[in-house]
C-alpha cells in the first residue's frame, strides 16, 4: 500500500508550460520594438495555439496559397514578417497569364516596374496581392479593405487611367493603409540592428536600473491583483486627478522612492513599461508559473476535477475549474487551475474544454480519480451528463456532488416544485421587492419593527439583553447563497406585524393608481392562510436543514461528519413528515388568530383558486386535505431529491474511505473496508498480487503510521469552486464587463492562489517576463 501511495521521484517533462499572452483586439497591430514613436499599449493580436517554431525555408510565398501572418505564433511573427519582406513581392515571370471576364483581359507583366516594391502576382488564384499590407495585415479590419491581402485583385479593366485601382490601393496621403504598412517593413528591416546597437551600450548599472523600474510595475500588479482591485482608470492622462489604481499606486512608490522616480522620469517614452498591455503580460507571466506550480505539484499523481459554470456579467459563460490531489508531502491540495469560456454549457461543450485544459498542460485523463459537480443535468446526468461522458472515458472517474450546493438545489429546487410553494417564493419576492423600493418605505419598516419590539418587550414576550432583538431588514434570497432562503423566511415571520404596518403605509399614502395596486396585492398576498401556511411550512423544513448546510460551507469537513450530518438531517425531516403535521396546523391557526388574518374553514369544499394545479390530484375533497396534500407533497420532493443526490454508491464510496478517516484512528481505521475500497472500486489500480498482500501490508500501516500524532484529518470536497466564481464577481464587477477572457483568467488566478504567487520573486517575473519576447531596453 506504501508503494503504490508513494509518488514517483520524477516529475516528467510533460509538465513543462509554455508561456503564452493573452488575447487582446485592436485596430491596427503594430509590433511594441518598432524604431518609429509608437504608443507602449497598442496591443496586437495574438495566437492560442501553443508556439511551435516554424521552419522559414519552408513557408509558402505564393500569395494565393499563403497563410496570414496573425495565423503564426506571436513569438515568431516578425521573423516571418522579415523573411517575406527580404524574399520580396512574388512576381512570376510568366510568358503568359490567364485572361478572364468577357473581355479576356489577363495581369500584364509591365505592372511589375511601375509598381516593383510590393505588387504580387499568384497563379493560382489569377489575382494580385500587396506585399506590405499582408505583412502587417489586421484581421479586424472592415471587409471590402483587404482586397490585395485575402481575396487578392482581378479586375484588370480598372488598371490604368485616372482611377487606377492600384493607385487607390496606394493612396495620397502619407498615412494611407499602404503607406503606413510600407514604413513598417522599413523599421522592422531596420530596428534589429538598431536595437542590438543600443543594446550594447547599456552599462551595468543601466541595466540594474530597467530591472528596479520593472519591478516596481510587478510589484503594483502583483499587489492589485492580491487584493481584486481594479487596475485602469476612466481617465490615466498626465492631467487627471485620478488616473487609476495602478498609476495612483506607483505615484505612492516613486513618491517615497526617489531613485524609482528619477529611473521612470528619465526612461524612453515608449519603455516606460507601464502600460495595460505590459501589466496584462506581467499577470499572465504571474498566472503561468503558478499553472506551472499546481502542475509540478500535481506531478503524475492521480487527482480530482470539480467544475461548475457561471454567467458572468458581460453575460458570458464561464466554467471553473479546480484540481484536488495529494501533493509530495502527503496534504490534501485544492487548487483554482482556470476559467474557461464555454458558449455554451452543453455537457459536450464543457468535456471538450476540460479535456483540452488537462491536454494543454499533459494530465492523464487515467488518473482523474473523482469528479465534482453542481446538480445541473447537463453535468450530473446519468447517461448524457459530463460525469457520465468522463466517465465511460475513465472508469474509476468517480462522481461526487459538491455537498453544499447539493444541498441548496435538493431543498430550494425540490421545494418550487411543489406548485403553491413556487406561488409562495413569488410573492415573497414581491414582497420584498415593493417593501424595499425606497429609503422612505426602509425607514418606515425600521421604525414599525423598533416599535413592535419595545410593544413586545412591554409585554414581557421577549428577552433582554446584550445583542438580543436588533432592529433588522427583510432579507433577499439568492438562488445560489446557500441559507439565505431560510434567512428570508425567518426575517418575514419576525418583522410580520411591522410589515403588515409599512403595506397598510403604502396603501393609504399612495398618490396614484400603480403604487396603490401593488401595496394591495402585496397585502393580500401577505395576510391569505395560504402564505401562511407555506410560510411556516418552509420555515420548518429549511430549520432541519439549516445546521447541515451551514456546516457543509466549511472550506472542508470531515467524511464522518458530513456523512453523520446527511443522516441525521435525513432522519429529522422524515420524523416531521410522520409526526410535524398536527403541531404545524396548530402552530399556523394561532398565527392567523394573533395577526386577526381569516382561518379557513378546513372541512369547506376545496375550489382551485388560480386553476387546477398540474400536480394536484383527483381525489382533493376539501381545504384540509389540500393542505395535508401540500405538506406531504414538499416533505417527499426533498427526501426524494437527498436520496437520489446522495445516491448509494457515493455514500458507499465515501463510507469506505473514511476508514483512512484518522481523527480517531484506531476506530476508525478499518482494513476490511480497505480491502472492500481496492475491490469494488479501485481494481485495476492494483495488480493480483499486490491484492493479496495488501491486508498484510495495512496491518504494518495500522501499528506503524497510524499511531503517529501527526496522522492528519482527511478533508472532503464543499465549495471551493463556488467560491472561484465569487473572487469572479469581485474581480470582473459591472464596471468593468469588458475585461478579456484572459485578463479576467489571469486576475483569478493571482487571487484565488495569492500563496503560490506570493513565493515567487521580482527579479524571477522581470526574467520571464524578458524572455516573453525582444524588448526595448535589456534586463539582464
Amino acid at each position: 500500500m506504501l508503494d503504490f501511495f508513494k509518488r514517483k521521484g520524477s516529475t516528467s517533462n510533460s509538465s513543462e508550460v509554455n508561456v503564452e499572452l493573452p488575447t487582446t483586439n485592436v485596430a491596427i497591430p503594430i509590433p511594441e520594438n518598432a524604431d518609429v514613436p509608437i504608443p507602449e499599449n497598442a496591443d496586437v493580436p495574438i495566437s492560442q495555439t501553443q508556439f511551435q517554431r516554424i521552419d522559414l525555408d519552408s513557408l509558402d510565398y505564393d500569395p494565393g496559397t499563403r497563410k496570414q501572418i496573425w495565423e503564426y505564433h506571436v513569438n515568431q511573427r516578425d521573423e516571418i514578417r522579415r523573411a517575406y519582406i527580404k524574399k520580396g513581392p512574388h512576381q512570376p515571370p510568366l510568358e503568359t497569364f490567364k485572361k478572364s471576364g468577357k473581355q479576356n483581359r489577363s495581369f500584364q507583366a509591365s505592372w511589375y516596374r511601375n509598381n516593383s516594391k510590393w505588387l504580387e502576382y499568384s497563379p493560382t488564384t489569377d489575382a494580385a496581392y500587396c506585399l506590405p499590407c499582408f505583412v502587417f495585415h489586421n484581421p479586424n479590419v472592415v471587409v471590402g479593405q483587404n482586397t490585395f491581402i485575402v481575396g487578392g485583385f482581378r479586375n484588370w479593366k480598372k488598371v490604368g487611367g485616372k482611377d487606377c485601382s492600384f493607385q487607390v490601393h496606394i493612396g495620397k496621403y502619407p498615412n494611407s493603409a499602404h503607406r503606413v504598412a510600407e514604413q513598417m517593413c522599413k523599421d522592422l528591416m531596420n530596428q534589429s540592428q538598431h536595437l542590438q546597437r543600443v543594446v550594447d551600450h547599456f552599462t551595468t548599472e543601466q541595466i540594474a536600473n530597467n530591472r528596479l523600474q520593472l519591478k516596481a510595475t510587478i510589484f503594483i500588479v502583483r499587489y492589485l491583483a492580491f487584493q481584486a482591485i481594479a487596475f485602469r482608470g476612466r481617465d490615466e492622462s498626465f492631467g487627471s486627478l485620478n488616473r487609476g489604481n495602478f498609476h495612483e499606486s506607483l505615484g505612492i512608490v516613486t513618491f517615497w522612492n526617489e531613485k524609482v522616480a528619477e529611473i521612470i522620469e528619465k526612461a524612453p517614452k515608449n519603455a516606460t513599461y507601464t502600460s495595460p498591455r505590459i501589466q496584462k503580460e506581467i499577470l499572465h507571466v504571474f498566472s503561468a508559473k503558478v499553472k506551472k506550480a499546481i502542475r509540478e505539484e500535481i506531478g503524475d499523481a492521480k487527482f480530482c476535477i470539480m467544475v461548475d459554470e457561471a454567467r458572468d456579467e458581460s453575460m458570458k459563460e464561464q466554467m471553473a475549474v479546480m484540481f484536488r490531489y495529494v501533493d509530495a508531502k502527503g496534504f490534501v491540495k485544492e487548487r483554482f487551475f482556470g476559467l474557461i469560456h464555454v458558449v455554451d454549457t452543453a455537457a459536450l461543450t464543457l468535456k471538450k474544454g476540460i479535456y483540452s485544459l488537462l491536454s494543454q498542460y499533459c494530465l492523464d485523463i487515467q488518473n482523474i480519480r473523482g469528479q465534482g459537480y453542481d446538480g445541473a443535468s447537463n453535468m450530473r446526468g446519468m447517461w448524457n451528463g459530463l460525469q457520465a461522458l468522463i466517465l465511460n472515458d475513465c472508469p474509476y472517474a468517480y462522481y461526487i456532488h459538491c455537498f453544499a450546493h447539493r444541498l441548496q438545489l435538493a431543498l430550494v429546487k425540490a421545494s418550487k416544485q411543489v406548485v403553491p410553494n413556487s406561488h409562495f417564493f413569488l410573492t415573497l419576492l414581491f414582497l420584498i421587492k415593493i417593501v424595499s423600493a425606497s429609503c422612505k418605505r426602509n425607514e418606515q419598516l425600521k421604525v414599525a419593527n423598533a416599535n413592535e419590539i419595545a410593544r413586545l418587550i412591554d409585554l414581557e414576550e421577549l428577552e433582554t439583553g446584550s445583542g438580543l432583538n436588533q432592529i433588522g431588514t427583510l432579507q433577499q434570497p439568492g438562488e445560489t447563497h446557500w441559507s439565505s432562503h431560510f434567512r428570508s423566511v425567518s426575517s418575514l415571520l419576525r418583522m410580520f406585524s411591522s410589515i403588515v404596518e409599512v403595506l397598510q403605509n403604502i396603501i393609504d399614502g399612495a398618490i396614484d393608481g400603480e403604487n396603490r395596486a401593488e401595496g394591495e396585492s402585496a397585502y393580500e398576498g401577505l395576510t391569505s392562510f395560504e402564505f401562511v401556511f407555506i410560510l411556516h411550512l418552509e420555515k420548518e423544513t429549511m430549520e432541519i436543514t439549516d445546521k447541515l448546510c451551514q456546516a457543509l460551507q466549511s472550506q472542508s469537513q470531515d467524511i464522518l461528519n458530513a456523512m453523520h450530518l446527511v443522516s441525521s438531517t435525513k432522519a429529522l425531516i422524515q420524523k416531521f413528515r410522520d409526526d410535524g403535521w398536527d403541531g404545524l396546523l396548530t402552530t399556523v391557526i394561532s398565527f392567523c388568530e394573533k395577526h386577526r388574518i381569516d382561518i379557513l374553514d378546513m372541512n369547506a369544499r376545496y375550489v382551485a383558486r388560480r386553476g387546477r394545479a398540474r400536480n394536484q390530484p383527483d381525489n382533493v375533497t376539501n381545504e384540509h386535505h389540500y393542505r395535508v396534500n401540500i405538506f406531504y407533497a414538499t416533505i417527499d420532493s426533498q427526501l426524494q431529491e437527498l436520496n437520489y443526490r446522495f445516491n448509494e454508491d457515493a455514500m458507499e464510496l465515501l463510507r469506505l474511505s473514511s476508514a483512512l478517516e484518522p481523527r480517531e484512528a484506531l476506530k476508525s481505521f478499518r482494513i476490511s473496508d480497505l480491502c472492500l475500497l481496492v475491490k469494488n472500486f479501485y481494481p485495476q489500480d492494483f495488480t493480483d498480487y499486490d491484492k493479496q498482500v495488501l491486508e498484510k501490508e495495512l496491518y504494518h500501516f495500522e501499528h506503524n503510521v497510524v499511531q503517529d500524532p501527526e496522522f492528519k484529518t482527511l478533508k472532503i470536497s464543499t465549495a471551493t469552486t463556488e467560491r472561484a466564481f465569487s473572487a469572479m464577481k469581485l474581480v470582473k464587477t459591472e464596471l468593468r464587463n469588458k475585461m478579456e477572457d484572459d485578463f479576467l483568467n489571469d486576475s483569478l488566478m493571482l487571487y484565488i492562489e495569492k500563496d503560490i504567487a506570493s513565493t515567487f520573486s521580482l527579479d524571477s517575473i522581470v526574467d520571464d517576463f524578458e524572455d516573453l519576447k525582444e524588448r526595448r531596453v535589456p534586463f539582464s
